[in-house]
């Protein structure tokens, strides 16, 4: 099932309905500034499992990502010190990942994790998601196989027609994108970038 939203003036039974669908353990593939995503409520550990399990994850092995509103937001899931902080403050919203020492309050998927990636895309669907929400989003890019068309990863329809069957809900959110973010490890103080993708320092 496809559901059309726009960058501003989507009607508020649209939000609930996606905000109730996550609230309920659903999978839903959503608009970023880079990929399309799946996505599912950060906090609800069947429904990441569901997640891990189409895209075919090994959540023992995986870098886990989640999706937030603002850096506030996030706080509480992972540690942010000052120099970190200032750093997603001047990239963020935008397309980047930036891998943390992972906090407490995550599921008990993410507890043998030390670190979990950090999303603020700078996608104003994604961003009123989250804050209806009140939650983050687990999320992981959609990716396509090498024998595959690529634009099974941005055109709505064709990804309704690959996924449609395995997710409860995907958001068109116009023509996505095939660069992804970039990847920054910050778990011990220092900068890493481990991918370059679509964002630059």
């Amino acid at each position: 099932m496809i559901l059309k939203l726009y960058a501003k003036n989507n009607a508020r039974r649209d939000i609930d309905r996606i905000v109730d669908i996550l609230n309920d353990g659903g999978v839903i593939i959503y608009p970023t500034d880079t990929t399309y995503a799946f996505g599912c409520h950060a906090l609800k550990e069947r429904a990441i499992e569901r997640v891990c399990e189409i895209k075919g994850l090994d959540t023992k092995h995986h870098l886990l990502s989640v999706v937030a509103h603002d850096i506030r937001s996030v706080s509480e899931y992972v540690r942010i010190d000052n120099d970190t902080f200032r750093l997603m403050r001047d990239h963020l919203p935008g397309p980047f990942t930036f891998i943390l020492p992972a906090g407490n309050r995550l599921p008990k998927i993410f507890k043998n994790r030390k670190e979990v990636g950090i999303r603020i895309p700078d996608n104003s669907i994604v961003s009123e998601i989250c804050e209806a929400l009140g939650a983050p989003l687990l999320s992981t890019s959609l990716k396509v196989s090498e024998h595959e068309d690529i634009e099974y990863m941005t055109q709505p329809e064709l990804i309704d027609e690959k996924y449609g069957d395995r997710v409860d809900l995907i958001i068109d959110g116009g023509e996505g994108d095939t660069e992804q973010s970039t990847i920054i490890n910050y778990t011990d103080g220092e900068m890493e970038i481990i991918r370059q993708g679509k964002g630059w320092i």
